[in-house]
């Protein structure tokens, strides 16, 4: 809910727009009422929100100064200029477009909607993505994490409640065996507890000796590969079952001008990560049949006739449950670990016409949920970890999420010893020297190196933009320190197919045209104020030329604060309860015109 805080005290009890007192109390400048108070009686206090009300949700926006041209298209005259120097608090606030919403709830609620549009336009269309997709086969797929240990969880069989997210129903025992009594290292290896949803002991380790932390960050550094092979394999099986039904390969003009055979069918999925209480990544995943056009290989088009949805799921189970391999080599286990999925595999259609049991809404909206979502569900939160902070956080003997950590920063270390710069042996040849001047027959440079620089450039800019065919040598384990604040996972939390859907920044872009257009007849009521909404171009005959560099992170002080998220989330109510009064009327509206029963 919106917080509420009076600019002045209340002399009644009625309550109104604002309330007035003709004598406020003393008020201390170095508590968040105080500097909201002194904030609020200013005269330029509107002029401040209005100026503020790109980013007034935003927990740490980011302030930028600098300097801002008007300039004419064409002829590059310069129509106007303004400093932010003359606008309030001397910078212009924007948002941090922080996707976490235990870092930022406000940026991290439009990029949750934001992504509820991206991965529902790739299941019913819109977006700029053709309506026909509704009809493609589409699967919803959850592909877990394999077991490294027994941990304490709670199991229900049979639900019965409405709401998932209060769910009060009876769960099952933990670990209900009476063959089992302790462990190797003496701990009971059976729980007959029957967990709250809120238990602090869910997902942790029944014995946090007998537990593998290391396979699991192990595996959770190649999760990403993982999925990226069971798409391969996955496509592999619908080619495989093309040919044998006889539909032929496509040919398709690759950008070289040569023809390519391609099969007539493939997957467009979007998945997002989610890590568990235990700490291990699974993915939910949306896996969508599409054609090939040979004739444009980008344009989306329905799968051969014969493909169903069963096909699509045999294909998919099929890939989970054969693609496996073996991690490289490490001093800590030179054969490396094993890197599959869990036995826990769930595949469902989703309906798209609204009759089914999953949905296009559903799907989309629980996935949209996860993006948001990092290791919250772990009780652990942390920036990256460095040399200095990792004593913090990692401790072999600690408990389950400290050992993870622990076993990131240990598994990353550098495995190679370096040979000094004394040691190494020298090149013999000698160093090319200067030649007398000469031009290039190519570029036309002036050069006195045996080889032109320009060239060597120019060759050396085209080889690094053409993908790599091999893996770059090195340690692949050395990113588990980079990303032991993670937990081992380094992929990012939703990513998508090319073709699958639209991109987050179009949605963007979209999204700052309209407010331009809503707020234009502001702008020209107000000349002196300027938002972050504005900053770009308006008209087609002029340009917005910035110069605007970094000036800090965060509000300038905690009543700032307090004010502009206030007046944000009331905003945010305004809107929400006007979505919920037109929703209401366009039912009322649509029950009035159906026709009565004969």
């Amino acid at each position: 809910m919106a917080s509420t805080l009076d600019l002045t005290p209340r002399t009644a009890l009625a309550r109104g727009v604002g309330s007035n007192a003709d004598t406020p109390p003393p008020v201390y400048d170095y508590t968040a009422e105080g500097s909201a108070f002194q904030r609020a009686t200013r005269s330029d206090y509107f002029g401040w929100l209005e100026h503020v009300r790109a980013a007034a949700g935003c927990t740490r926006p980011i302030r930028l100064a600098g300097q801002l041209l008007t300039v004419e298209q064409g002829t590059g005259r310069i129509l106007g200029q303004r400093h932010t120097d003359a606008m309030p608090d001397a910078a212009i606030y924007t948002a941090c477009g922080n996707r976490r919403a235990t870092v930022c709830p406000s940026c991290a609620q439009t990029y949750q909607r934001d992504a509820f549009q991206l991965l529902r336009a790739g299941l019913v269309g819109g977006k700029g993505v053709p309506e026909s997709v509704a009809s493609h086969p589409a699967v919803f797929a959850t592909f877990t994490a394999p077991s490294f240990g027994p941990v304490h969880a709670r199991v229900v069989k049979r639900h019965t409640c409405g709401n998932r997210k209060r769910c009060d129903c009876r769960a099952e025992p933990c670990h209900a065996r009476r063959d089992a009594g302790l462990c190797a290292h003496g701990r009971p290896a059976v729980c007959w507890a029957r967990h709250e949803p809120g238990d602090a002991v869910l997902g942790h380790p029944l014995c946090l000796d007998c537990y593998d932390h290391d396979h699991q960050v192990v595996w959770n550094i190649f999760s990403g590969e993982l999925w990226h092979r069971t798409k391969q394999a996955a496509e592999r099986w619908l080619a495989k079952l093309a040919r044998r039904r006889g539909i032929p390969r496509v040919e398709v003009i690759t950008a070289s001008g040569n023809i390519r055979k391609v099969p007539p069918v493939r997957l467009s999925p979007g998945k997002v990560a989610e890590l568990q209480a235990r700490g291990a990544v699974h993915f939910h995943a949306i896996a969508r049949l599409d054609g090939v056009n040979g004739q444009d290989p980008d344009t989306i088009i329905p799968p051969p006739a014969g493909f169903t949805i069963d096909d699509l799921v045999d294909a998919l189970r099929h890939a989970a449950r054969q693609v496996a391999f073996q991690s490289p080599g490490h001093p800590d286990r030179p054969d490396g670990w094993s890197i599959a999925w869990g036995e826990q595999v769930d595949l469902e259609p989703i309906a798209t016409d609204g009759t089914g049991e999953v949905t296009d809404g559903m799907v989309a909206g629980y996935l949209a949920k996860y993006a948001t979502k990092s290791t919250e569900a772990t009780g652990h939160t942390s920036t990256r970890l460095t040399a200095d902070s990792i004593g913090a956080y990692a401790d072999p003997d600690g408990d389950h999420t400290a050992r993870l950590i622990d076993a990131c920063w240990r598994i990353g270390r550098p495995t190679g010893t370096p040979v000094p710069l004394s040691e190494r042996p020298r090149d013999p040849r000698p160093r090319p020297g200067f030649v007398d001047r000469w031009q290039c027959p190519d570029c036309g440079t002036h050069t006195r190196y045996p080889a032109c620089p320009t060239c060597i450039a120019a060759r050396q800019a085209a080889l690094d933009a053409q993908p790599a065919s091999r893996p770059a040598p090195g340690n692949p384990y050395a990113r588990l320190r980079r990303w032991a604040h993670m937990l081992g996972y380094g992929g990012h939390f939703l990513t998508k197919a090319r073709r699958y859907s639209v991109t987050f920044q179009l949605l963007r872009d979209t999204r700052i045209a309209y407010r331009r257009h809503e707020h234009h007849h502001q702008a020209d009521e107000h000349t002196d104020t300027l938002r972050a909404v504005d900053h770009l171009d308006q008209d087609d005959t002029t340009l917005i030329v910035g110069t605007l560099t970094f000036a800090g992170v965060g509000w300038h002080t905690s009543g700032d604060a307090l004010l502009a998220n206030t007046a944000a989330a009331m905003a945010r109510e305004r809107r929400a309860t006007g979505r919920e009064e037109l929703a209401h009327e366009l039912a009322t509206t649509a029950a009035g015109m159906v026709p009565a029963a004969a």
